[in-house]
C-alpha cells in the first residue's frame, strides 16, 4: 500500500523544482521514520503523513485543495488506506506547517509531531537554505538585498506573502524552527541544522563585506 502511495506522490510531485518535490519528499519520510524510531511512534501512519504532506500544499495547488486535503483523500481512497488511518493523516495534515503554527494549529499525534519536526528539519540547514533559494528562484525573489532588512512579524498572512528576500525569509522564519520543535529526536536534529545555517551566514556576510548583516545575524541567533 505504501509503495501504491508513494507512486502516486511521485506522479504528482515529480516534476515540481520549487524544494517542494519528491526529494524533499523522500528526505522527509527518511527522517520521520528515522524519528519514529526513536519515539516509538507507528511507523505506517508516520510514512503515510510524510508522503502526503505536501500533496496539497497551498504554495503548489492553491488553498481550496489545503483545505480540503483534495489530493490526498483521492490518493488513499485510490490505494485503499483504512478508513481510521485517513483520518489519523487528514488530522495531522490539517495541523501540519509553519504558518499554521503560526494561526494556532498544533498536531496532537506523536505521529504528526515526528513529521512536523521531520519537514521543519527539511527547511532549515544546508538542504534548508538550498531549497530556500530554490522557491525564491520560482517566484522571483532575490537572495540578498543590502538594504532591506527582517522585519519581526509573526502573522500567518505575513509569512504566507513573499518576502523582500530569501536571507530575510531564512532570518524571519527558517530561524525560529528549532524553538518549536515537538519531539526529542527534532530538538537535537534542528539544533545541529541551525548552527550550519548560521556559520553559512556569517561567512557569506563576510565574504559579502556586510558588517552590519553580521549584527543582525548575532541578534537572530
Amino acid at each position: 500500500m505504501l509503495e501504491k502511495v508513494r507512486e502516486k506522490v511521485w506522479d504528482l510531485l515529480n516534476e515540481e523544482d520549487s524544494g517542494h518535490g519528491m526529494e524533499h519528499i523522500e528526505r522527509v519520510l527518511k527522517l520521520s521514520l528515522a524519528f519514529a524510531k526513536k519515539e516509538g511512534a507507528n511507523q505506517e501512519v508516520v510514512s503515510l503523513i510524510a508522503l502526503l504532506h505536501d500533496a496539497d500544499d497551498y504554495k503548489l495547488f492553491g488553498m481550496d485543495n489545503a483545505k480540503n486535503l483534495t489530493n490526498t483523500k483521492r490518493i488513499m481512497n485510490e490505494c485503499h488506506v483504512d478508513k481510521s488511518i485517513q483520518e489519523q493523516v487528514c488530522l495531522a495534515l490539517h495541523n501540519i506547517g509553519y504558518s499554521k503554527r503560526l494561526g494556532g494549529c498544533m498536531p496532537t499525534t506523536i505521529e504528526a509531531k515526528i513529521v512536523s519536526d521531520a519537514d521543519m528539519c527539511d527547511g532549515i540547514g544546508t538542504v534548508g537554505i538550498l531549497r530556500a533559494h530554490q522557491f525564491g528562484i520560482k517566484i522571483g525573489r532575490p537572495f540578498f538585498v543590502r538594504d532591506s532588512f527582517p522585519l519581526e512579524n509573526n502573522s500567518p498572512e505575513y509569512h504566507m506573502k513573499k518576502t523582500s528576500s530569501t536571507i530575510n525569509f531564512i532570518l524571519e522564519a527558517l530561524f525560529k524552527y528549532k524553538d518549536i520543535m515537538l519531539t526529542d529526536s527534532g530538538r537535537e536534529e534542528s539544533n545541529k541544522r541551525h548552527q550550519r545555517m548560521i556559520d553559512f551566514l556569517y561567512n557569506f556576510f563576510q565574504e559579502e563585506n556586510a558588517p552590519e548583516w553580521i549584527d543582525i545575524l548575532n541578534k537572530y541567533s
